[in-house]
């Protein structure tokens, strides 16, 4: 079964590593561990940081009736970071700077994480209103101004 990512550009590697994984998932209920170093040679240091998310539920599903999709991530400082999966973006300083500055990176911990709680099936869900969820990025957006 190969993992929705919408609106996502991903390396076909990335995309084809993710789906294999979710089908592990799915038969076995665990990840293979030449899945984890694959994870680990793509991704260096990040890949262990977001298992460690994932291991921890760190990430949550927003979701409102008109269907727009939020993810919240807890991340290892204690700040909450919000990613959209459907444009590949975090919030988060580390994507603004390796990921677009420098391009030195394909994604940050935050967003391989959120794809990675979608491989495991371990995200958190909430469903909010659209009023709900608009007020949450937008009192997201103030905090980062």
């Amino acid at each position: 079964m190969a993992v929705a990512l919408p609106g996502v550009t991903l390396p076909s590697v990335v995309e084809e590593l993710l789906s294999e994984m979710a089908a592990a998932v799915q038969e076995n209920a665990q990840i293979p561990d030449e899945h984890l170093l694959s994870l680990k040679f793509i991704f260096g240091s990040s890949a262990i940081q977001a298992l460690d998310l994932v291991d921890r539920q760190s990430i949550t599903l927003i979701s409102s009736p008109s269907g727009r999709r939020v993810y919240q991530v807890l991340g290892s400082s204690g700040r909450t970071y919000t990613c959209l999966a459907s444009c590949h973006y975090c919030s988060c300083p580390a994507f603004a700077f390796s990921v677009l500055r420098k391009n030195d990176s394909l994604l940050c911990k935050h967003l391989l994480a959120v794809y990675l709680s979608q491989v495991t099936r371990t995200c958190r869900q909430l469903q909010v209103s659209d009023k709900q969820l608009t007020d949450i990025l937008f009192t997201k957006k103030k905090q980062e101004a």
